[in-house]
C-alpha cells in the first residue's frame, strides 16, 4: 500500500466509526448533506498532519485520537448540556479536569496528554512537504486570529447562524468545519474595553428611562442586617415530571409550604445543567451574562463594587464558603476582586459527612453556623454566603442517607436526582429554621444555581414533555422552564416575601432595597425596563410579562419590546465591559440625576 493512501485510509475509517458512535450511543447525526464537506475538510488536516509526521503508524493512533476528541467529545457535550465544544471550553478544561474523580478523570486526561505528546514525538521538518503543511497550517492560525472575518462572514452567509441553537450549527457544518468557524468566530467577537464616550452614552441610556422618584416622608436608615445567601447545587422541583410518578414528592412538605408563602417564587438563572460560576456573578454583582462564556474565568479583571464590596464598605464581615479546590472556575481571584474578606474552602472543613467527593449539605451548614456565631453574638453584621456541592452529578449519596423515592422513569438520573432532592430539601429547611432562631432579622436568600442533568439528550424532561430534545424545537413556556429553579427570599421577621420570576442578576439589588442602602450602586444600571422583566441568554432573550406570558426575542428582535429590550442589552453589556475589564468610567460616583426605583417598589404589589 502506498503510503499517501494512509491519510485517506484513517479517515474514510475513523469517520464511519465515530459517526456511527455519535448516532448511535448520543444521538448526535451531521447532515447527510453535510458529511461530504466535513470529511473533505477533515481529510485535508489529515493529509497535513501526515506531512509533518516521521511514522505513519505513529501518525494513525494520532489521528484516531484528534477525531475522536472532535467528533465523540462534542457528541458527549451536546448530549449532556444541549450544545458542542466551543472555544471558551479550553478556559474551563482546568476547572473540568479538577472536578473529575476516578475513570472520568483519566477517560479525558489521557487522550489530552496522548495527542500532545504523540505530535511532539512524531513531529518531523525533514521533507519538502512538512515545509508546505507547516506554511499552511500556520497560515490558517494567522487568518484565524488577525483576520477572523474571513472566515466567519462568508461561511455564515452560507450556513447562517444560530448563537442560541449550536446542536444546529454543529450538525449543519460537521465537527471540523464548525470547530474552525467557533475559533474565527472567538477572536472576531473578543469583548474589548469601552471608550469613555461610549460607556457615558450607555449609562445616560439605561438611567434615562427611570422615572424620578417622589421623597415621601424621612428617608429610611441604613439598615445592617445579616444577610445569609445560599447556592444550591442543581437544585429545583422533580415533582415537574409528571410522568416520573414517584412514589412521594421528594421535596421536603416543610419547604413546600415555606415555598408556598413565598409565592412559589422563581430564579430565573443564565445557564443550564453547569456552569454555576455565571449564577453566582449575577446574584453577587448584579449583571446579567449575556455571552456563552464563565465570567469568573476571563471576564472578570477589576475589583469591582459587587454587593460584597458594597456590604464590606459598611462594615459587614464578608464571609463566602464552598467546600471544593479554591482555584475552581477562579474562584480565589474571583472572590477577593468582588469584595470577600474570607473564603473558606475544602481545605477550611472537616470532611465528616460525605457523599463521594461531595461535602453534605448538613455538614456545610453546621460547620458555617459554628464559624460565623462570634460574629452573630457580636452584633457584627455579615455576609454569609454559601455555595453547596452536594447534589452535584452523578448524585451520589453515602450509606446513611438510603434511597427514599422510587420512580416509573426509565432515565437513571431522575431517581438518584429524586432522592438527592429529598435530603436536600431537608437539610436546607434545618438550616433555616437554626439560622431564623439564631438571627431572626436576618435576610435568607437561597436559590438553585440551574436545572439538573436528568440524561442524555434531555431524556428525563422529555419524558415528561417539558423539554424537548433539541433546543431548537423549545417553545417559549419551555425557554422559561429551562431556566426556573425554585428560590425564597425571606426578609427577617417579616417572612418570606413573594418575588414572582425573578432574573438572578436582581436580586442584590432587592438585597440593598431591603436594608435601605440608598446610595448609587452599579446594580442601578441592571433595573428592568419598566413593564419588562429580562432573562438574556446566548443567543436570545424573554421577557416575563406580569400575567406570567412569555415573550421570546430572538436575533434578530423583531417585535417593539424586543427591539427595547436589546437596545437595554447593548447598553448594559458596554456597561459590564467597562466594570469589569475595562477603565471603570462608569463606576457611580455621585447620585445619577434619575434615581432609579427599588427592586421591592417594583415588587411591591407581590409583596404585600
Amino acid at each position: 500500500m502506498h503510503k499517501l493512501l494512509i491519510p485517506l485510509i484513517s479517515t474514510t475509517l475513523f469517520y464511519a466509526l465515530y459517526y456511527l458512535i455519535s448516532a448511535v450511543k448520543f444521538d448526535v447525526q451531521i447532515l447527510p448533506q453535510s458529511v461530504s464537506y466535513d470529511y473533505a475538510l477533515q481529510l485535508v488536516i489529515a493529509y497535513l498532519v501526515f506531512a509533518l509526521s516521521k511514522k505513519a503508524s505513529v501518525f494513525v493512533v494520532i489521528h484516531g485520537l484528534m477525531m475522536g476528541l472532535l467528533y465523540i467529545g462534542n457528541a458527549v457535550k451536546i448530549s449532556f448540556f444541549g450544545g458542542p465544544i466551543m472555544p471558551d471550553d479550553v478556559y474551563a478544561l482546568h476547572s473540568l479536569l479538577l472536578i473529575l474523580e476516578g475513570w472520568r478523570f483519566f477517560a479525558v486526561a489521557i487522550p489530552l496528554a496522548a495527542i500532545i505528546s504523540l505530535l511532539l514525538f512524531n513531529f518531523t521538518m525533514r521533507r519538502w512537504n512538512a515545509y508546505l503543511a507547516s506554511l499552511l497550517l500556520i497560515s490558517l492560525a494567522i487568518t484565524v486570529v488577525f483576520k477572523p472575518s474571513a472566515v466567519v462572514e462568508p461561511m455564515d452567509s452560507y450556513f447562517g447562524n444560530s448563537v442560541w441553537d449550536q446542536r444546529s450549527n454543529y450538525i449543519w457544518r460537521g465537527a471540523t468545519l464548525y470547530s474552525l468557524l467557533e475559533a474565527a468566530r472567538f477572536f472576531a467577537a473578543v469583548d474589548i474595553p469601552p471608550d469613555a464616550d461610549s460607556v457615558q452614552t450607555a449609562t445616560e441610556s439605561l438611567v434615562a428611562p427611570i422615572p424620578p422618584l417622589e421623597k415621601v416622608g424621612i428617608p429610611k436608615e441604613f439598615n445592617p442586617r445579616n444577610v445569609h445567601i445560599v447556592l444550591l447545587e442543581s437544585f429545583w422541583d422533580p415533582n415537574e415530571l409528571k410522568k416520573a410518578r414517584f412514589n412521594q414528592n421528594p421535596l421536603s412538605p416543610e419547604f413546600r409550604q415555606m415555598w408556598k408563602s413565598a409565592g412559589n417564587s422563581h430564579a430565573l438563572t443564565p445557564v443550564f445543567g453547569g456552569f454555576t460560576a455565571n449564577s453566582e456573578f449575577e446574584v453577587l454583582c448584579g449583571f446579567p451574562v449575556i455571552k456563552d462564556n464563565v465570567k469568573f474565568e476571563r471576564q472578570l479583571l477589576n475589583d469591582v463594587p459587587c454587593l460584597p464590596n458594597l456590604l464590606a464598605d459598611k462594615g459587614y464581615r464578608t464571609i463566602v464558603s464552598h467546600p471544593n479546590v479554591p482555584v475552581f472556575w477562579n474562584r480565589t481571584n474571583s472572590y477577593k476582586r468582588i469584595g470577600f474578606q474570607t473564603y473558606w474552602s475544602i481545605k477550611d472543613f472537616q470532611l465528616d459527612d460525605m457523599n463521594d467527593e461531595f461535602l453534605s449539605d448538613s455538614s456545610l451548614y453546621r460547620q458555617v453556623t459554628e464559624k460565623i456565631s462570634g460574629s452573630l453574638e457580636t452584633k457584627q453584621p455579615v455576609l454569609d454566603y454559601i455555595v453547596t456541592y452536594f447534589g452535584h452529578w452523578n448524585y451520589p449519596l453515602n450509606e446513611s442517607r438510603p434511597n427514599q423515592i422510587s420512580t416509573r422513569s426509565e432515565v437513571e438520573e431522575v431517581k438518584s436526582y429524586a432522592n438527592t432532592a429529598y435530603y436536600k430539601s431537608r437539610e436546607l429547611m434545618a438550616f433555616i429554621n437554626d439560622m431564623r432562631k439564631r438571627d431572626p432579622d436576618g435576610i435568607i436568600v437561597v436559590f438553585g444555581d440551574h436545572l439538573p442533568f436528568l440524561g442524555e439528550n434531555f431524556a428525563g424532561y422529555v419524558d415528561s414533555n417539558v423539554l424537548s430534545t433539541n433546543k431548537s424545537d423549545f417553545s417559549a413556556n419551555m425557554l422559561k422552564f429551562y431556566v426556573s429553579t425554585p428560590m425564597i427570599i425571606i426578609d427577617g421577621k417579616r417572612g418570606p416575601i413573594k418575588i414572582g420570576s425573578l432574573p438572578l442578576y436582581q436580586v442584590p439589588k432587592l438585597v440593598l432595597d431591603l436594608l435601605n442602602f440608598d446610595e448609587p450602586s452599579i446594580m442601578d444600571y441592571t433595573v428592568s425596563l419598566p413593564g419588562l422583566q429580562v432573562r438574556p441568554l446566548p443567543g436570545l432573550h424573554f421577557n416575563v410579562a406580569t400575567t406570567g406570558a412569555v415573550d421570546t426575542c430572538k436575533e434578530p428582535p423583531s417585535s417593539e419590546d424586543c427591539r427595547r429590550i436589546a437596545h437595554w442589552l447593548e447598553s448594559v453589556n458596554i456597561v459590564s465591559n467597562d466594570l469589569f475589564i475595562g477603565r471603570q468610567f462608569a463606576r457611580p460616583k455621585r447620585l445619577p440625576e434619575r434615581v432609579p426605583p427599588s427592586i421591592t417598589a417594583q415588587l411591591a404589589p407581590a409583596i404585600n
